[in-house]
């Protein structure tokens, strides 16, 4: 097995996320289905729970948003 920049040693030795897809859900969005009803709402300004998604999300919800800074810093604050 090649040793790549990614392995543990003494120059890396914290976890590092270096791939990454969509926004997690908001926490108590309803599991499952309560994420796929908040996407339908979130998405659709002429659905009838759009604006009360949008007030409870705090605004703007980017549902392939990714934010690899974001999960690293989280990471980092977790000394894992």
């Amino acid at each position: 097995m090649s040793r790549t920049a990614l392995e543990p040693g003494a120059k890396n030795t914290r976890p590092l996320c270096i791939a990454g897809a969509n926004a997690c859900p908001p926490e108590d969005v309803g599991g499952p289905p309560g994420f796929s009803d908040f996407l339908q709402a979130i998405v659709d300004p002429m659905h009838p729970e759009h604006l009360a998604m949008w007030e409870w999300n705090g605004g703007f919800f980017d549902p392939a948003g990714f934010d690899f800074n974001a999960v690293n810093a989280a990471m980092q604050k977790l000394r894992l």
